[in-house]
């Protein structure tokens, strides 16, 4: 209730929103075998190699208003198992939702001090970003100017470098993200994945499904996605039966007949999109869906890839070619073949690409936890030496001497 409460979102997807985190969470409980190293015995004679993860130290994370639990819970628990303090601020829009889980945290049995949570804007963003005793920064926000100084401020100063207490980072930003929908997909499964992905959330998530490219003709798909978007009810995020809560701020409001005093926008549909179009370059993160037409799954494609960002793509189709060959030739770090919104489990991580991520290593799965650690090797020798056997000036290798 606190989520929808605040940021605006439906009881049904603050449902989600807190059980996608809580995997990620159940992922890292099994902290203890995802940091095993290796090791290699008698390497050369009477000499064994071996890796450990270490934890960085101080870490810290900063977070958007859209997912006010499940990017929390993308950051603080690979971080805090993996042996690190971690500092959370949330975004100043909806900061319940991290109180309550650095309670639960408490109250599970993490030690005084280990999750911190801070509150503010602009000014503590710098200050995490400025401090050099925090070894590690985790960002997810859009890629306005602000934002971007989270990490350009990092990137120009700030290195993985352990003798130089530099900051490794890792930041999921804007999206612009794509469908292509051939013309032999099914029909009302692509209608209702098109309609979900698009509108859900009011949009305001960056794997939203923001732009559908049709393969041949669009007009009967267009029409057929008007009439559902028509039936969805937007209204509170407490009312059980809503289908869209409002947007986070006045900002980008549009008022819906009934709610002249709310944040709401109905879902959106734009057709002959093209891709000089101001509404196709900038991320719009409302419930707007752009619809575009190519005349071949190559032209799709293209258009696809010539976008800056990329985090995620599908593809509708009941073709395995066309499906591998999209699986192939597509630029994008998230590939769905008639999956609308293709974000993995934990144990996979989430790997956004071109200008829709920037840093060191990707959130959560094994790249999360290579994030919040660094990496030793140790080799050591415990055989007996001869003494008096001199100093020997050759270059060590794993040949007998």
């Amino acid at each position: 209730m606190n989520i929808t409460t605040e940021q605006g979102k439906t009881l049904k997807h603050a449902h989600g929103d807190v059980f996608r985190g809580l995997e990620v969470v159940e992922h890292a409980c099994g902290m203890a075998t995802l940091q095993m190293g290796e090791f290699v015995p008698n390497v050369s004679s009477g000499i064994d190699t071996f890796s450990i993860r270490e934890p960085l130290g101080v870490c810290a994370g900063i977070c958007p208003f859209n997912f006010p639990a499940m990017i929390p819970l993308w950051m603080f628990p690979v971080a805090v198992t993996c042996g690190n303090t971690f500092i959370l601020k949330p975004s100043e829009k909806d900061p319940g939702a991290s109180i309550m889980l650095a309670e639960l945290a408490m109250e599970a049995g993490l030690p005084d001090g280990v999750l911190n949570i801070v509150h503010g804007t602009q000014n503590i963003v710098n200050a995490i970003c400025d401090d050099e005793d925090i070894r590690a920064v985790s960002f997810v926000g859009s890629n306005t100017s602000w934002h971007a100084h989270i990490f350009t401020s990092i990137s120009q100063r700030k290195t993985c470098s352990v003798e130089a207490m530099h900051k490794c980072r890792q930041s999921n930003m804007g999206a612009k993200n794509h469908a292509i929908v051939l013309p032999d997909a099914s029909i009302d499964a692509t209608l209702n994945a098109l309609v979900a992905a698009g509108f859900g959330a009011a949009g305001q998530r960056c794997m939203a499904l923001s732009t559908v490219v049709f393969v041949g003709d669009s007009k009967s798909w267009e029409d057929k996605l008007l009439e559902r978007a028509k039936g969805l009810k937007v209204t509170a995020g407490t009312e059980p039966d809503a289908d869209l809560g409002p947007v986070i701020s006045k900002q980008s409001n549009e008022y819906v007949p009934g709610y002249e005093h709310g944040n709401f926008i109905g879902p959106t549909i734009v057709s002959g999109v093209t891709a000089d179009m101001e509404c196709y370059k900038e991320e719009i993160f409302g419930p707007v869906l752009l619809c575009m037409q190519a005349d071949s799954l190559d032209e799709a494609m293209k258009i696809v890839n010539r976008n800056k960002y990329g985090n995620g793509a599908s593809i509708f189709t009941s073709s395995g070619v066309a499906a591998r060959k999209f699986q192939t030739e597509i630029e994008a770090g998230q590939v769905g073949i008639n999956v609308p919104i293709p974000v993995p489990l934990p144990f996979f991580s989430f790997t956004g690409s071109k200008a829709s991520f920037a840093g060191d290593l990707n959130f959560y799965g094994k790249a999360g936890v290579q994030f919040y650690t660094q990496i030793k090797t140790v080799t050591q020798q415990w055989k007996g030496l001869a003494s008096g056997s001199g100093v020997s000036m050759a270059m060590p290798t794993s040949q007998k001497s």
